[in-house]
């Protein structure tokens, strides 16, 4: 019925049954900040949601101090280097010390090009070898059954309690017995067996569904095609994360345990030298390490959102 052609009776009858139905009920208007707040979590209220998020600022603020005086100590003059009690931010910034350091790159026998060539052409071998051997290892033990498949997984998990350096001299043995020790090698293939891609690969592997394995079966598709076509794609966040770890561990690796050549040495070897050199050049040691810490941060920064994606199902549910 049209409002416009109700009398002014019937209009006061139809708002009062309006009123009458509308009694005891309450709405509620939520500005488009709480909305924010609590869009994806029912459970939570808008305190909560406060509480927590200042909660994250704090511990933020904490996890970025060490970033903020790293960047802050590459522009402080010598001078303030030494002040006690340290200051967080630089008072007279310069650009002294990455003045300094071109300095003794200019002057060095090796040029910084190829420190640059040898870092790079170890992390990249051997993050991407990494994920190849690993992915192709954790394939069978993730979507196959065969006799001893739990017992080498047991293995693999075991592995992950032992550290680098209870690892180092059996490496190196078996690398002076290959002939390897001081070529990149040795760098390298270490780094194919590093058992935290095994596990992750594996873990991963397992969440996808053996239908999508079944058909590719019945289909007659090798296992390399299973595995390069069909599942790689599927654990896109896995590798993507196990390359971002490799890299950052190769990064800084000095390589002085098994490199003794000049020029096949890392870039890390070649700050290591020179921020052994004395107090004088701390400041050099300031600006190298801020260069260090930015490359795996714009590796990472890249590559975050690849490594926040859920692992893709094509939607099929076991």
């Amino acid at each position: 019925m049209n409002s416009t052609h109700l009398t002014k009776k019937q209009q006061k009858q139809l708002d009062k049954a309006r009123r009458k139905s509308m009694k005891g009920v309450k709405i509620k208007h939520k500005s488009k900040f709480a909305k924010a707040l609590t869009k994806g979590r029912s459970n939570r209220s808008v305190k909560g949601s406060l509480t927590l998020l200042a909660c994250l600022f704090v511990f933020s603020l904490i996890m970025l101090f060490p970033v903020v005086f790293l960047v802050s100590n590459a522009f402080k003059p010598i001078n303030e280097l030494f002040i006690f009690p340290p200051k967080l931010f630089v008072i007279q910034p310069t650009l002294d010390n990455f003045a300094d350091l071109f300095d003794l790159l200019s002057d060095s026998l090796i040029p910084f090009s190829r420190y640059l060539f040898n870092t790079l052409f170890i992390v990249l071998a051997g993050s991407v070898g990494h994920i190849l051997i690993s992915s192709m290892a954790a394939f069978p033990l993730a979507k196959f059954r065969f006799p001893g498949s739990k017992l080498l997984s047991n293995i693999v998990t075991l592995s992950l309690m032992f550290t680098a350096a209870v690892t180092a001299v059996p490496n190196y043995i078996i690398m002076s017995k290959l002939g390897f020790v001081d070529t990149y090698w040795s760098i390298i293939l270490p780094a194919f067996s590093m058992s935290l891609g095994l596990f992750l690969m594996k873990n991963f592997m397992e969440q996808v569904p053996d239908a999508l394995i079944d058909a590719a079966q019945i289909d007659g598709s090798t296992y390399f095609t299973m595995l390069w076509r069909i599942v790689m794609p599927a654990v896109k966040p896995a590798w993507i994360t196990l390359f971002i770890v490799s890299f950052q561990t190769l990064w800084g690796n000095t390589a002085g345990n098994f490199i003794y050549t000049e020029n096949m040495k890392p870039l890390p070897a070649m700050l290591t030298q020179i921020a052994s050199s004395g107090v004088a050049r701390a400041g050099v040691v300031s600006a190298t390490s801020l260069i260090m810490f930015i490359v795996p941060v714009v590796v990472f920064i890249i590559s975050q959102s690849n490594v926040l994606e859920t692992m893709s199902t094509s939607g099929i549910k076991e």
